[in-house]
């Protein structure tokens, strides 16, 4: 959401993330836009993040609290492993 501080202290570093993980595909989804899709896959805490894999949620980083760089670069790594 635009008036989420946490989102935009991650949001600089989302090029990188795409850069150094292309097996990913990234998804920038609004939360005030789409807050029944957010509902619908319990995602409350922004930002989070899910990884699918051949449709299926495999993965997810999901809480209220602000997520470091380094944190997501973990959660993005073990995610490459699932």
């Amino acid at each position: 959401a635009d008036w989420c501080p946490d989102c935009r202290f991650v949001e600089p570093f989302l090029p990188e993330f795409e850069a150094n993980y292309p097996e990913f595909t990234f998804y920038y989804v609004d939360r005030d836009k789409f807050i029944d899709t957010c509902a619908e896959w319990d995602i409350f805490g922004i930002p989070s993040f899910l990884v699918f894999k051949e449709g299926n949620e495999i993965s997810r980083f999901v809480s209220k609290d602000r997520k470091t760089k380094e944190e997501i670069e973990q959660f993005l790594t073990d995610s490459l492993n699932k």
